[in-house]
């Protein structure tokens, strides 16, 4: 399936329930349809779908997220640290991913907690040594995280699975952007109404292509995986009752609330 017409039409892929079972869909100019075929092979849409009243679900349930930490100038700046001489790598369990509308539920006596707005990519082909040249053969599109964190267990601790890993610290969504030039393309972070966080991709240290080469020569890539590129300045608190929203150009918004576990 050609993902993006010469016109620069984007396909969005989402995730639903769907006669009581998950299925994808394909939007397009506003028309929703029933994917048909491999999500990371070959299809086509299909029959056509109400859009309304739909359950958002996360895009895809990956076997893993690798996030990069302090990969814009300006984040590594406000953490007080130099900027790294390569990406930064860590992992977030696929039990930390959430859809549209779920809660991120803040666990006991973590202290700070922290929103953190990102571009995420999914891999659409299995991925090991794929040089940055090649990268865009092995994306399937663009997606909104949020890398949610128990800021102060980050401080005191060397390592991030903890502080990264709690359950529903991984909001994915809401849907995947086929065809979507990820080089310059804004990212924020709203709660409750204020923007939070505003950058551009732009602004990273390394860039999406050069992520994947990176990675892939350290791990084997698997359809659905993700890769969360990391986040730029703003990140700040959040708590009990607040609403969060990760806004990715071209993608949408990724709208979760937030309450005690």
């Amino acid at each position: 399936m050609n993902s993006a017409d010469r016109t620069g039409t984007i396909d969005r892929i989402y995730r639903i329930i769907h006669e009581g079972a998950p299925r994808h869909v394909i939007e397009r100019n506003g028309t929703w349809r029933i994917l048909e075929g491999d999500l990371f092979g070959r299809f086509e849409p299909g029959v056509e779908v109400s859009s309304t009243g739909l359950t958002l679900l996360s895009p895809v349930e990956p076997s893993k997220i690798i996030a990069v930490g302090l990969n814009y100038r300006d984040h590594a700046a406000e953490q007080h640290k130099q900027l790294p001489a390569e990406p930064m790598i860590f992992f977030k369990p696929p039990t930390a991913v959430i859809g549209p509308n779920q809660p991120i539920t803040i666990p006991p006596d973590v202290g700070r907690v922290d929103h953190e707005a990102e571009v995420a990519v999914i891999i659409g082909r299995r991925a090991h040594r794929v040089t940055s040249a090649r990268a865009h053969e092995y994306i399937l599109g663009t997606t909104c995280i949020n890398d949610v964190t128990a800021r102060d267990l980050q401080n005191r601790e060397i390592q991030f699975t903890r502080c990264k890993g709690f359950d529903t610290f991984g909001p994915l969504g809401p849907c995947i952007a086929v065809g979507l030039d990820n080089n310059a393309i804004d990212v924020e972070a709203w709660v409750n109404g204020e923007c939070r966080q505003s950058s551009n991709t732009r602004e990273l240290i390394f860039d999406i292509p050069y992520l994947v080469e990176f990675i892939s020569a350290v791990m084997t890539l698997l359809p659905g995986d993700v890769i969360s590129t990391g986040t730029p300045a703003g990140v700040a608190p959040i708590k009990d009752t607040d609403c969060v929203t990760i806004k990715v150009e071209g993608v949408g918004e990724l709208t979760n609330p937030v309450a005690k576990a």
